[in-house]
């Protein structure tokens, strides 16, 4: 038999295949691109769209070539009956390849809407967006961990019962070891309750600087058993949610710089409070660190009265993260002021007594 109708079969099987591919993938990047339209997050959209068009080439080739070469008039007895073969694939297999397609693209889906909630809620200006943005991060990595682990579960068992695999044992079977954990893992149990808790109320976000039970850092990670947090010196310090006995968070809506200034008793009080409001003054002006300023200096008054000296304390008002960066500055300029107009911090002091020896002493 001659070689070009199975030839010709096949090629219109792979060209039917190329049109059906072209047009899942067109879908694809048409659900994507309406989710994800910005141009820097292409590959969330390229990606997905090329691999849903080559398994759907795949799939439908193969089910379709040997209708094609029976249509042509060729007989093969390749995997037994060819029409049980081609049958398989039409029904069961297609089925299967449609399933994980589908849970691929369901994923990429749930990516890409999480981004785009990102970036809207990242837009726009003002102090809220830092706090909008926090938010979104740990929302969106929380979301899409779960997304990810629920289809591929439920995909996962859709495939087995598509391989005639009985999935009521494995079922029946997780129910119980389920169980049995649970009694088991009830540290775990806590620690996920909690993470729920922690999450929905807000209390901490990525990007955040807080104290946990006493550890501070900049946390990196808050996920549903475990809060992770990065110190200055790098170190990651883990913490399970249930384990959370103290929360501080140093970064939520608004931060405060405050620092006592200790004066000595022949300074006027007055007048140093007149320089530091100046000192205040003049930095919420300076165009570098205005944007980072939310009110103007605050004086708390006179905090202690010491033994030769006396405290002012005082306070700053920034947007979060920032209290460092304009604190360090503050101190800065308000040494400058302090020595331009003569007034000394006091000093420690060391008083020596010297007793004279008497007739009757001796040294």
């Amino acid at each position: 038999m001659s070689p070009a109708p199975i030839l010709l079969a096949l090629a219109l099987a792979v060209a039917v295949a190329y049109l059906v591919a072209e047009a899942a993938a067109r879908m694809a990047h048409t659900v994507l691109r309406s989710i994800v339209p910005d141009d820097h997050e292409r590959r969330f959209v390229d990606r997905p769209r090329n691999i849903v068009r080559l398994v759907v080439l795949i799939v439908t080739s193969a089910a379709l070539a040997l209708p094609a070469v029976r249509m042509a008039g060729y007989r093969t007895t390749v995997g037994g009956s060819p029409e049980a073969l081609a049958r398989w694939a039409l029904d069961a297999g297609l089925r299967i390849a449609i399933i994980a397609v589908s849970a691929y693209f369901v994923i990429r889906v749930g990516s890409a809407g999480a981004r785009r909630f990102e970036r809207e809620m990242s837009s726009g200006t003002g102090l809220d967006v830092i706090e909008r943005t926090k938010r979104a991060q740990t929302l969106s990595r929380l979301l899409q961990k779960t997304l990810a682990i629920l289809v591929i579960g439920v995909a996962g068992l859709m495939i087995l019962r598509e391989l005639r695999v009985d999935i009521t044992p494995v079922l029946t079977g997780a129910g119980i070891v389920g169980l049995a954990v649970g009694f088991g893992a009830q540290t775990v149990v806590r620690d996920v309750i909690s993470g729920f808790f922690l999450i929905l109320e807000d209390q901490v976000r990525v990007g955040d600087v807080a104290v946990v039970n006493g550890q501070g850092g900049l946390v990196e990670a808050v996920n549903l058993r475990t809060i992770v947090l990065r110190d200055e010196q790098g170190t990651v310090h883990v913490f399970p949610n249930g384990e959370v006995k103290t929360l501080a968070n140093q970064s939520k809506d608004f931060s405060y710089f405050v620092i006592s200034l200790p004066m000595s008793f022949e300074e006027d009080p007055d007048r140093v409070v007149a320089l530091v409001t100046q000192v205040g003054a003049g930095l919420q002006d300076d165009a570098d660190f205005k944007p980072h300023i939310l009110a103007p200096l605050e004086i708390l008054g006179l905090e202690a009265l010491d033994a030769g000296q006396f405290s002012i304390k005082v306070r700053l008002k920034t947007v979060p993260m920032k209290q460092w960066t304009v604190g360090r500055e503050l101190r800065k300029r308000l040494i400058r002021a302090f020595k331009e107009h003569g007034i000394e911090m006091p000093r420690p002091t060391m008083h020596v007594y010297v007793e004279k020896a008497g007739p009757g002493n001796s040294l």
